[in-house]
């Protein structure tokens, strides 16, 4: 299979196979995780990470509230989106790489809320078009409420990269994957699609993959879980864009953003880029 030059990746990350690296954030007030840490800390923490990925050459970032455990359903707490506000603005002022929010578990209007407040590019919704059984219970699809809010808050601007069958879930209702991923975006209005495995760090199957490409030929794949310097081949054949963080961590997902690794990643994805010219 040839490589594709989708519209949206190269619309927001300025280039076609894009590296998209994680900054996961500390347990943030309001969390039952958290400390107690200064937020400064939080902030000059999450800086660093982000520092790492833009120096070692990702082409975008996103920040998750990632270790706000356990999580809960949908809206957050209101100290999150006031935490992740800051956070995120001070990486959008810090960095010139296109921003992206993930308020977990599934609270899509914050993120929202959030990217138009910092001037983000992308949000993503672990459930967006169909209903997922999870261990914070049933969550169901918010792809009305999101386009609502786009309009509501004048974010037409902001991109949804809606995941389906997400990681660390599983579907109420057992249907192909095409089939989910196609009305994600036919019906839901996502501008991209997100494949993952099924829990963090690990990939998805090719075959799922090239399934969901095959259906929506037209919209962005990006795989959202998984993604190293062995696979990352195999993977962008098929797919537009990647996500990454696990493996740019050094030693373990607790650690800071490995600078050598994210190049050597980079390298690789670069190298897969040239073939498109």
């Amino acid at each position: 299979m040839g490589f594709a030059v989708p519209y949206v990746v190269e619309e927001v990350f300025g280039v076609s196979k894009a590296v998209i690296g994680v900054v996961h954030l500390p347990p943030l007030p309001g969390s039952p995780s958290y400390s107690g840490e200064d937020l400064n800390a939080i902030v000059e923490r999450a800086l660093r990470d982000a520092k790492a990925l833009e120096e070692g050459g990702v082409d975008g970032v996103l920040i998750e509230n990632f270790w706000d455990l356990p999580y809960r359903k949908p809206p957050v707490e209101p100290s999150t989106v006031a935490c992740m506000s800051v956070v995120a603005l001070e990486i959008s002022r810090s960095t010139s790489l296109p921003l992206g929010v993930n308020v977990l578990r599934n609270d899509a209007l914050a993120s929202i809320a959030i990217a138009k407040a910092v001037g983000g590019r992308f949000i993503r919704v672990n459930v967006y078009a169909e209903v997922a059984v999870t261990d914070q219970g049933v969550i169901e699809p918010v792809a009305h409420q999101v386009q609502v809010a786009k309009k509501l808050y004048y974010a037409g601007g902001v991109k949804v990269f809606a995941d389906v069958n997400v990681k660390h879930a599983s579907p109420l209702a057992t249907r192909p994957l095409e089939d989910v991923a196609e009305e994600a975006v036919s019906r839901g209005l996502a501008d991209a699609v997100i494949v993952t495995g099924p829990k963090t760090g690990e990939p998805p199957r090719l075959d799922d993959l090239h399934r969901v490409k095959a259906r929506v030929k037209e919209s962005s794949v990006i795989v959202g879980s998984g993604c190293t310097p062995e696979n990352a081949a195999d993977l962008l054949a098929c797919a537009d864009a990647v996500i990454v963080g696990t493996y740019f961590k050094e030693g373990g997902m607790k650690s800071p953003v490995s600078k050598v690794k994210v190049e050597r990643l980079v390298s690789k994805v670069r190298e897969i880029r040239s073939k498109l010219k």
